[in-house]
């Protein structure tokens, strides 16, 4: 069992990975799909502290396409409702 566990970081490995530009990318793609109003400004606050981290952690690409995205969810989100407001509103029709 000797060298096994003795990295000398006691158990404590440092991340590189940039959680909050993932977490960025995620609520943009997810948000593409639903909930846009929700996620896309999420998208857009996580990729922002994303890029903040980068230098550190690295994960800028994917943190400016976490704010890219989360502009298009907002963007969706504005034309769903133009196309809602000129139709009268969202209509629900189930055949029977």
């Amino acid at each position: 069992m000797a060298g096994y566990g003795t990295s000398g970081t006691h158990g404590h490995a440092e991340s590189r990975t940039n959680g909050l530009a993932i977490a960025g990318l995620v609520c943009g793609v997810v948000g593409v799909l639903v909930f846009n109003v929700i996620l896309g400004p999420l998208a857009i606050v996580f990729g922002a502290l994303g890029r903040k981290q980068a230098p550190v952690k690295g994960g800028a690409g994917m943190a400016k396409a976490a704010i890219v995205l989360g502009v298009v969810d907002l963007v969706i989100f504005a034309i769903l409702m133009m196309v809602a407001a000129s139709n009268g509103g969202f209509s629900w029709y189930v055949g029977g």
